[in-house]
């Protein structure tokens, strides 16, 4: 059900965003890098991890090393929900999460655990990001999301 509210009609208003309002840049950036580490520690585990626009895997993909070699490797992937990629017109290859991995939603108390903010400002200012996220893709405006 959390994936819906990123199925957005309408522009994103800014009283939609509180806390993105609150903070500052740096915080926001601390917010996000608390979150890259608890999902690192996850795909670590061998987890993929549900953010609501989709899940960042590891999935086996082929690399083609040599001339004819192919290599099965595993990369870590965004794979953006099939709803949201079809809501925005997305382009894209289908990418499959392996059914023997199991998808888990952010644990945002241990990512406070890791960080100083408290889990109901974490948990809010992700979903805000997202939200900006989706009002971007929904205006085709184009977005630099950069995650270590």
């Amino acid at each position: 059900a959390k994936m819906h509210k990123y199925l957005l009609y309408n522009a994103v208003e800014p009283e939609e965003l509180p806390t993105l309002k609150e903070l500052n840049t740096i915080e926001i950036c601390k917010v996000w890098s608390g979150m890259s580490r608890h999902i690192y520690r996850q795909l670590l585990k061998k987890k993929a991890v549900d953010i609501g626009l989709g899940s960042f895997a590891v999935v086996p993909v082929h690399a083609n090393v040599a001339e004819g070699k192919v290599l099965p490797v595993e990369r870590p992937m965004f794979i953006m929900n099939k709803t949201l990629k079809m809501f925005y017109n997305l382009e894209g290859d289908e990418i499959k999460i392996p059914e023997e991995i199991p998808v888990v939603q952010p644990d945002f108390e241990d990512i406070a655990a890791h960080t100083h903010f408290r889990h109901e400002i974490l948990e809010q200012c992700v979903q805000e990001t997202l939200l900006y996220f989706a009002g971007a893709l929904r205006e085709n405006k184009e977005v630099e999301f950069t995650f270590r």
